[in-house]
């Protein structure tokens, strides 16, 4: 049985007559210890801080039976591991313009100095929560301290918390346009519309840091810890 937040990608599942539902994972509405095994691929990395990240862990140690394993991968910050590039760095398009555009794109851009409508709401809702984050502080650090980089698809990272640009599926970039928008295809020119590029929070994992959040919990152990093509993984066992 599989679980989601997405209910498009769980309806999705339903349509292929596998058994998903839609909930969060730091509570998954299944009896604790009924579970011979857990996965958790590309999840916790989406997690903002480090309590969210063991809560997650500690959720799925209490579905598993004593016995039981659970399987962990998140996404390393080495995309480059013992000279070898990950599949994510290897699998840049052939397009020149393509690659332009990710060796020029908005790698260590604050949010919300990206594209020309900073009066989006998104925006807006960033800048008014930068000044709430600042009001609290007393203004004992700069506005820019809480701004997170935005990644450069396809390139090495250069810090741990970011955001990574989602571009709708079945839309191109517009020449000339920012990162922020892509045209979508189909109809006129004059019914074209531009669509925002989505933005997504990780936090990328350093070696031998999901292992350290792991071996905190009393009730699990360690089975194996590895690299694999640029995601850090750990096999639990449930005490």
């Amino acid at each position: 049985v599989g679980c989601d937040r997405s209910k498009n990608l769980v309806d999705i599942c339903g349509e292929k007559h596998f058994q998903a539902f839609v909930c969060d994972a730091l509570s998954v509405p299944i009896r604790s210890g009924s579970c011979d095994a857990c996965i958790s691929i590309a999840v916790i990395h989406h997690f903002s801080t480090a309590e969210r990240r063991l809560a997650t862990i500690q959720e799925l140690a209490r579905l598993l039976r004593p016995g039981g394993t659970a399987l962990i991968y998140v996404w390393a910050m080495e995309q480059e591991y013992k000279n070898q590039k990950s599949k994510y760095l290897k699998e840049k398009n052939g397009s020149k313009n393509e690659d332009k555009e990710m060796n020029t794109g908005t790698a260590q851009r604050p949010l919300s100095d990206q594209g020309p409508d900073n009066s989006s709401q998104d925006s807006a809702w960033s800048d008014q929560l930068l000044k709430d984050l600042k009001d609290e502080s007393h203004g004992a650090k700069p506005v820019a301290d809480f701004r997170l980089p935005v990644h450069t698809n396809r390139t090495s990272f250069h810090s741990q918390d970011l955001l990574v640009p989602w571009h709708l599926k079945g839309g191109t970039k517009k020449k000339e346009e920012n990162v922020d928008t892509v045209l979508v295809l189909g109809g006129s020119k004059e019914s074209q519309e531009l669509s925002p590029v989505f933005h997504r929070y990780y936090h990328v994992f350093c070696e031998g840091e999901l292992e350290a959040v792991c071996r905190s919990l009393d009730c699990v152990r360690v089975q194996k810890s590895y690299y694999d093509q640029g995601n850090w993984c750990v096999i639990l066992e449930k005490l």
